[in-house]
C-alpha cells in the first residue's frame, strides 16, 4: 500500500508535464478520433466568451481500483470538475460523464446541458473516466492493470463519487449526461444505479455491443448520397477503389499509389495487412468527416471541423480535379493538411509499435490503446468493409479487426473472447432491449453510431429523439444561429423533459 501510495504521489506531480511520444495512430481508429468520441464544445460565436473565462481547475477524489473485490486496498487519484455558478441550494446536481478521452474542462463552460444547468439551478459536474486523460489508476498500461479498465468499474466509479458527494451536499435530484460511449453509460448508471440518479440523457449512446459493425460503412453510404443523391459521390469513391486495387498489382502502380497518396513508406503487396490498413486508413478520411458532420465543435484544438461531407463530395465530383483516383488522393491531401501532417503512415506494424506501448508518455496513451482494449473486452464495435453497400471496397474484412486484439495484447485476446465478452456485456446491460426508465436517447441520422442505438421509444419514459440531418452528439454542442430546425426542437424537447423529471 506504501508503494502503491508513493506511485500516486508521484504520478500527481508528474502528469501535468507528461510529454506524449509520437508514433502512428490513425487519425480514426475503430470510430474513434485522437482525443475521443465526444469533441471539445465550442464555436466561433463562442470563442471571444470563452477567452474571458477561467476554465476550472482540476480537483482529485480518492477513488478505489477495484469495487469487486473488497480485500484489495488500493486506491488512486481520480480527476474531476466543478461549476457552482448557477446552483442554488437544493437544487439539482448535473453529472458530465468522461469517456474514452482526455476530459475538457470547456464543457464545464460550454455545451447544452450548461444551459439547462441554468435554466434549473444545477450544480455541475464533470468526473473523467478511470484509464483516460489525467485519471491514471495504476503505474503503466500493461494488460495486468488494464484489467483494472471497464465499463462496470466506471460506473462504480461514479456510484462511489456521486455518493461521497451527496453526503457533503444536498441536492434535490441528480442527472447524468453523456455522449457516445459515455451517452450508454449515463444510460447504463440509470439501469444499474437507479437510487442514485433521477434521470439520464444518453445522446448518441451505442447500446448494442456487436462483433461486425457492418452498419457503420453503411450510415457513410447513406450520407454521402444524402449530400448528392445521383451517387455519382459513392461512385467516384467506388471506382477510385476499383483503381487502387488494381494498381497495387504492380510496381509501377504501387509508386503511383505512393506518391498521389503521400504515403510515408513503400507498399509490400505482400504484407496483407499493411493493405488492408491502406483501405482502412482512406476510408478513414471520410467516416470522420461524416461521423463529425456539420458540428459545432469548431474551437481551439479542434481540427477540420469546417471539412465537411459537402466539401469531401464536392471534392469526389469535380471532374476538373482529375479521374476518381486523383479526387480520392486531393480528399486524402486535404486531411494530411488539416492535421498537420508530412505523410500518410499505413504500415499494420508501425501502428501495432504504438499500440503495444504501455507508458502513460506514448501517444497511444492518450487513450488509443485503452479505447482498444475496451473493444476487445467488452464492445468490439469494429467497422468492417463487409457490407455490401459501401463504396470503400471490401479489404479490411473483420478478420483485420479482431486479429489486432492478439497483436496488440497477446494470443489469448482471440475471437472467442471477444464473442464471449460481446455477448457479456448485451446480457449485462440489456442491449437494446434494456428495461429502463426515465431516459432520452438522442441521435443524428447523419451519425454512423445511431445504427447500435435506440431509434424508437421503449416506453413513454424512455424515449427516442431522433435528429434528421446531424451528427454524432450534435445535440450536446453549444446552440448557434445556423443550428436546423429540428436540432432546435431536439435541445428544447430535452430541456423541458429535465424539467419534468425535477418536478416529479
Amino acid at each position: 500500500m506504501e508503494k502503491f501510495g508513493a506511485y500516486i504521489i508521484t504520478t500527481c506531480l508528474l502528469i501535468c508535464f507528461t510529454v506524449y511520444i509520437e508514433a502512428y495512430v490513425p487519425r480514426m481508429i475503430r470510430g474513434r478520433p485522437r482525443g475521443g468520441l465526444l469533441g471539445a464544445p465550442g464555436h466561433k460565436h463562442h470563442r471571444k466568451n470563452l477567452e474571458t473565462r477561467e476554465l476550472p481547475p482540476d480537483q482529485w477524489y480518492t477513488q478505489k481500483l477495484d469495487h469487486f473485490n473488497g480485500a484489495d486496498g488500493r486506491y488512486w487519484q481520480q480527476r474531476y470538475f466543478t461549476n457552482d455558478t448557477f446552483y442554488k441550494p437544493g437544487g439539482p446536481l448535473f453529472v458530465q460523464i468522461g469517456g474514452e478521452g482526455t476530459a475538457d474542462p470547456i464543457w464545464m463552460l460550454e455545451g447544452a446541458w450548461i444551459d439547462y444547468a441554468q435554466r434549473y439551478n444545477a450544480y455541475c459536474v464533470q468526473l473523467e473516466h478511470r484509464f483516460y486523460g489525467k485519471s491514471h489508476p495504476t503505474p503503466d498500461l500493461s494488460v495486468d492493470n488494464l484489467k483494472y479498465l471497464s465499463s462496470e468499474q466506471a460506473l462504480a466509479d461514479l456510484a462511489a463519487f456521486i455518493t461521497d458527494l451527496k453526503s457533503k451536499q444536498t441536492f434535490s435530484s441528480v442527472i447524468t449526461f453523456g455522449g457516445s460511449y459515455p451517452g450508454s453509460l449515463s444510460a447504463w448508471f440509470r439501469l444499474k444505479y437507479p437510487h442514485l440518479v433521477q434521470g439520464a440523457v444518453a445522446s448518441s449512446a451505442p447500446l448494442l455491443a456487436i462483433v461486425n459493425f457492418t452498419a457503420y460503412l453503411q450510415v457513410v453510404d447513406d450520407a454521402l448520397r444524402s449530400v448528392v443523391p445521383s451517387g455519382a459521390c459513392n461512385d467516384a469513391v467506388s471506382t477510385a477503389t476499383s483503381t487502387i486495387s488494381t494498381d497495387l498489382t504492380t510496381l509501377e502502380g504501387r509508386q503511383k499509389l505512393k506518391k498521389v497518396f503521400q504515403l510515408c513508406d513503400d507498399i509490400d503487396p505482400n504484407i496483407k495487412t499493411d493493405i488492408s490498413n491502406l483501405y482502412s486508413t482512406l476510408a478513414g478520411n471520410f467516416e470522420g468527416v461524416v461521423q463529425y458532420n456539420k458540428d459545432n465543435r469548431a474551437f481551439e484544438g479542434a481540427k477540420a471541423t469546417n471539412i465537411t461531407i459537402d466539401t469531401l463530395c464536392g471534392i469526389m465530383t469535380d471532374p476538373s480535379l482529375g479521374d476518381p483516383l486523383q479526387r480520392y488522393a486531393e480528399v486524402n491531401a486535404l486531411l494530411l493538411k488539416a492535421y498537420s501532417q508530412d505523410c500518410q503512415d499505413f504500415k499494420y506494424d508501425k501502428m501495432l509499435d504504438s499500440m503495444r506501448a504501455t507508458s502513460w508518455n506514448s501517444s497511444a496513451s492518450e487513450g488509443g490503446r485503452q479505447w482498444t482494449y475496451q473493444t476487445c473486452t467488452e464492445f468490439a464495435f469494429y467497422q468492417s468493409s463487409d457490407a455490401t453497400n459501401q463504396p470503400f471496397g471490401h479489404d479490411f474484412p473483420i478478420d483485420f479487426w479482431t486479429q489486432q486484439c492478439a497483436d496488440i495484447f497477446g494470443a489469448s485476446f482471440n475471437n472467442t473472447v471477444i464473442e464471449t465478452a460481446v455477448k457479456r456485456s448485451n446480457t449485462d446491460y440489456g442491449a437494446l432491449g434494456i428495461q429502463i426508465t426515465r431516459v432520452l436517447f438522442p441521435n443524428g441520422s447523419i451519425d454512423p453510431w445511431h445504427a447500435l442505438g435506440v431509434l424508437e421509444d421503449l416506453n413513454p419514459e424512455a424515449r427516442a429523439i431522433f435528429i434528421n440531418g446531424t451528427a454524432h452528439c450534435a445535440n450536446m454542442y453549444p446552440s448557434t444561429p445556423e443550428d436546423p430546425p429540428q436540432l432546435v426542437t431536439a435541445r428544447k424537447e430535452i430541456s423541458d423533459t429535465i424539467g419534468q423529471w425535477l418536478r416529479s
